[in-house]
């Protein structure tokens, strides 16, 4: 488990994954991520983007399944 807080936003970051999107899938992936993970507005999005708020086990793996529908294995951490 990571240590310090740089450390925690890029386990829990999952932008590796979302800059392999194509821009035409970019509003569906996150409409999908917003309602599993039940956020409102774009800045919740953008804090779990990038990793500052911390997901259960439970969210990661909803997370990967979203992208695992657009063929994306490899999400997280920070570019």
């Amino acid at each position: 488990m990571p240590k310090t807080k740089k450390d925690m936003e890029e386990y829990f970051s999952f932008q590796k994954g979302w800059y392999q999107l194509r821009q035409c899938e970019v509003a569906d992936v996150r409409n999908k991520i917003q309602a599993k993970l039940g956020t409102t507005t774009r800045m919740a999005f953008l804090n779990r983007l990038n990793g500052v708020t911390q997901g259960t086990p439970a969210e990661r793996d909803a997370i990967e399944k979203v992208f695992a529908e657009y063929g994306i294995t490899e999400i997280w951490g920070t570019v």
